[in-house]
């Protein structure tokens, strides 16, 4: 393995800011003149892309974005995961331009045919025989997290160290360097410490999960099948068994959110690894980039569920659980048409084989440059991380952090025409994804690897 030589990524780095600042002047002089957006963006997050000031763009069709310049990137980002199935898949596009014009009504707080038809596809895809809907995860987390607190008569949760389950606030917990419960770093002002509300272990960790579940006072563990937002951290052989018995041995509910591994198949890691979730939540994919987001019950939690509701707790008005908008008329036509036009069986086998091609790419690249660096995928994703081997949980991950790298490897792919996720070294496959888009990605890294390895 070489030895990354920092002051030639200190140079390499300045080469691709000055470019990417020559390549997009519409884009800079928008971001500079949006006075009235906090941070200069619709949402803060966009300014977490590299560069200084975050690509405007005109169109996106497919796997493809152009920008206001008139470029055309390959965009392997997706949305973070919520455009899966493809920027304005044809068959979401048509369902969601009937329901709006033909149709009318994109919110009445009454169902729709939708409604039913999209519970029972989540059914056949994930098992769970009853659902309600929200406009995100971070939605369908909060409500089913209320739920499953009133069931066990339990206070707590229990989550893995650096998860990702939205903006969850009973989540925002980390190990610290000396291994205790503390605010993930950059937590802003939460109402409550969440070391009170949860309790938290390091992935992979078994050890530390029997240890806090025999407290005795977890509601549920809410839990991703492989930690996806601190780069892929994927489960070790015999993890999910252990998890799915400790957790019923401890009368404590198994919570799985499948918002970014629903990648792993059609029925998301819960069908591919044979996981057996009391309550399973989603969001983002489901509606082929419309916002949308739903829990799943069990049998056995919606019997325990319309027991507990005799005590006088309210999910039908004022109890905290539910929205307005939750369950829109729009939403779920999008929901019905992406799921069973786009996102078909056929569809992920295609996402899956070129994950496969672009990890295979990459390990290339690595080998053939020796930098210490390695790449995990999950079904229809891949990422790179600054460390090898990979790392087993959270916390290792988050170490190999290296933010003078992120920003290069992102400038060096957004200035040759590849986009991907911002928040991390993550590609995901769509539907409209080729071979030669991931053999140019591949390309790319490749001469990227051999610039830094010198």
């Amino acid at each position: 393995m070489v030895t990354v030589d920092r002051s030639r990524v200190q140079s390499l780095l300045e080469r691709e800011r000055a470019e990417f600042e020559a390549q997009n002047p519409k884009s800079r002089a928008m971001h500079e003149a949006a006075h009235h957006l906090v941070g200069g963006v619709p949402m803060t997050w966009m300014n977490k892309w590299a560069g200084g000031f975050p690509l405007a763009f005109a169109e996106a069709h497919g796997n493809r974005i152009t920008d206001l310049d008139g470029q055309t990137r390959i965009d392997f980002a997706l949305g973070d995961t919520g455009a899966m199935a493809g920027h304005s898949p044809k068959a979401t596009a048509e369902a969601v331009t009937r329901r709006v014009g033909e149709l009318g009504g994109i919110t009445t707080m009454l169902p729709t045919q939708d409604a039913e038809w999209v519970a029972n596809e989540l059914t056949q895809r994930f098992g769970l025989g009853h659902w309600s809907f929200a406009l995100s995860a971070t939605d369908a987390n909060r409500w089913a997290l209320r739920l499953a607190r009133l069931i066990t008569g339990r206070p707590k949760i229990l989550v893995f160290s650096y998860c990702y389950h939205g903006s969850v606030d009973e989540t925002f917990v980390v190990l610290d360097d000396q291994g205790n419960p503390a605010s993930r770093p950059g937590n802003v002002a939460p109402a409550v410490d969440p070391t009170q509300t949860t309790r938290v272990v390091e992935f992979n960790d078994l050890d530390a999960l029997e240890r806090e579940l025999a407290h005795g006072d977890v509601a549920a563990v809410l839990a991703e099948p492989a930690l996806t937002n601190i780069g892929i951290v994927l489960p070790e052989p015999g993890f999910h068994e252990a998890l799915r018995e400790a957790t019923r041995r401890h009368g404590t509910l198994l919570m799985i959110d499948e918002t970014h591994t629903f990648s792993a198949g059609w029925g998301g890691a819960t069908s591919a690894w044979g996981l057996e979730p009391d309550i399973f939540t989603i969001g983002k994919s489901l509606g082929g980039g419309v916002p949308c987001g739903a829990y799943g019950l069990s049998d056995d939690v919606l019997k325990r569920l319309t027991v507990a509701l005799r005590t006088g707790a309210d999910i039908i008005d004022v109890g905290g659980v539910g929205g307005t908008l939750a369950g829109n008329a729009l939403s779920t036509s999008a929901m019905r048409a992406t799921l069973e036009s786009v996102l078909t069986k056929e569809a992920f086998e295609h996402m899956i084989t070129l994950a496969g091609s672009f990890t295979e790419g990459i390990t290339t690249a690595l080998e053939a440059s020796r930098l210490p660096w390695s790449v995990s995928q999950l079904g229809a994703r891949a990422e790179y991380r600054f460390v090898s081997p990979a790392p087993l949980n959270g916390g290792a991950s988050a170490k190999a952090a290296d933010d003078e790298l992120d920003e290069l490897v992102h400038l060096y792919m957004a200035n040759r025409g590849v986009l991907i996720t911002p928040f991390h070294n993550m590609a995901l496959m769509c539907p409209d994804t080729s071979q030669e888009d991931v053999d140019r990605h591949s390309e790319l890294f490749a001469a990227m690897c051999m610039e830094i390895a010198g």
